[in-house]
């Protein structure tokens, strides 16, 4: 049994921990990172690579709603869920469900924009400081619309999204074609977002990350199972050892719930499970990320690779991958691009879903030494450098620059 003390203790080493190891290491602190599997790994590493300042719409939404049970029991919906899940999952599609009405889902959708305004300077801020500027491509992302129908339904979407500060173009097929000759012609159009960066290499870049990190932080590879205050912080057990430290940041993705529970605060935190496949090829087809709209998932141009990556099945940590979901990728592949052989690789990993879609980032409320950071959905990327400047922020005792009462732990 190892008996470990730190001054703040970051548990889970994703990208978010990371970022927020990163970020209370510049500001002198010492920090010890705790993660069972190496750092950088699950949905850090198998994700689109878009740091998504557009992305800021929440998964429920009164359309989603209107069609949730087609979207939720139809296999090969984009949206679904595993049937032997429903019951454990029925008290979170509930609060889903409420969520996704008029006046829940435009509170959310600002709040999530409050959060991912500066995304792309930040990142390009936190890639600079780690030698990973060369990995940020700086060319934008798609939203392709197959279906003339389809692209004139998207107007309000992205009308809205301007309204509150998104840079976002509507244009046509030949546009299109203009920008990305790749693709099959389409009846619709795209929607462009000028502004949005994108990773050439995810899990290159958090690796980068990591090894920053890992040069000043000490790394346990454990899984934290308890923590409980005491007189001197916070004591967090695991398999092996026992950790005492002043301040804990629970950063462990969709393993946190219990976590949180164990601080004192009831977070309905549950589980989507992301899918990709990749092929390998010298130079990918597409210059940007481009994600078909109908169809759920994006084409992700990545080095030596075109990676397609999305769609969102709730259904746990436990359950194997769906070989279904994966077809359903392939399909909706090869229905852009016919001549795709097999994959060369398939994933599966955990994306931590909240029935908002807003994260979980804030003081506990039974005190300020455990420190919430998780719950990021489909934007764990895109938000790290803003979740650990917040972080920051907090353990300094500073006012952080967004009004973080959003996304308390105690919202619901």
């Amino acid at each position: 049994m190892q008996h470990l003390t730190t001054e703040i203790a970051v548990i889970g080493a994703g990208v978010i921990g990371l970022a927020v190891a990163e970020a209370l290491l510049a500001e002198g602190h010492e920090v010890t990172l705790i993660d069972p599997a190496p750092p950088g790994m699950g949905a850090s590493y198998g994700n689109a690579g878009t740091i998504a300042d557009y992305a800021v719409m929440p998964v429920g939404t009164p359309d989603v709603l209107r069609n949730l049970p087609s979207l939720l029991f139809d296999k090969n919906s984009p949206l679904a869920i595993r049937r032997a899940a429903l019951a454990s999952l029925a008290p979170w599609l509930l609060r889903f469900a409420r969520q996704s009405l008029p006046a829940a889902a435009a509170h959310n959708a600002s709040a999530i924009a409050a959060l991912v305004a500066d995304a792309c300077p930040r990142w390009e801020e936190l890639a600079s400081r780690i030698s990973g500027a060369q990995i940020l491509q700086r060319r934008g992302c798609l939203y392709i619309y197959e279906t003339a129908q389809g692209f004139q339904a998207a107007q309000a979407d992205i009308a809205f999204r301007k309204s509150i500060g998104i840079s976002a173009e509507m244009i046509s097929p030949q546009a299109l074609a203009a920008m990305e000759p790749a693709l099959p012609e389409v009846a619709g159009g795209a929607a462009f977002f000028p502004k949005a960066v994108f990773l050439s290499d995810p899990g290159q870049m958090v690796q980068l990350l990591a090894d920053h990190v890992l040069a000043q932080a000490t790394f346990v590879q454990a899984a934290a199972t308890d923590l409980q205050r005491n007189a001197g912080g916070v004591q967090i057990r695991g398999a092996g050892f026992e950790l005492q430290a002043r301040k804990v940041v629970i950063a462990a993705g969709a393993h946190s719930r219990a976590l949180a529970r164990a601080a004192g605060d009831r977070v309905p935190l549950d589980t989507e499970r992301g899918y990709h496949l990749e092929w390998d090829m010298p130079i990918p087809r597409l210059s940007r990320p481009t994600c078909p709209t109908s169809r759920g998932f994006y084409l992700c141009p990545m080095q030596g690779r075109l990676r397609v990556a999305g769609t969102v099945e709730l259904g746990g940590l436990t359950a194997p991958p769906s070989p279904h979901r994966l077809a359903k990728l392939a399909e909706g592949a090869r229905a852009i691009f016919p001549d795709l052989g097999a994959p060369d690789r398939s994933w599966m990993g955990f994306r931590p879903s909240m029935p908002d879609s807003l994260p979980v980032i804030g003081p506990s409320a039974a005190g300020a030494e455990v420190i919430h950071a998780y719950g990021h959905g489909h934007i764990g990327l895109t938000l790290a450098p803003i979740t650990a400047n917040i972080v920051a922020d907090l353990v300094a005792g500073r006012r952080s620059t967004i009004d973080i009462s959003a996304y308390r732990a105690t919202r619901f």
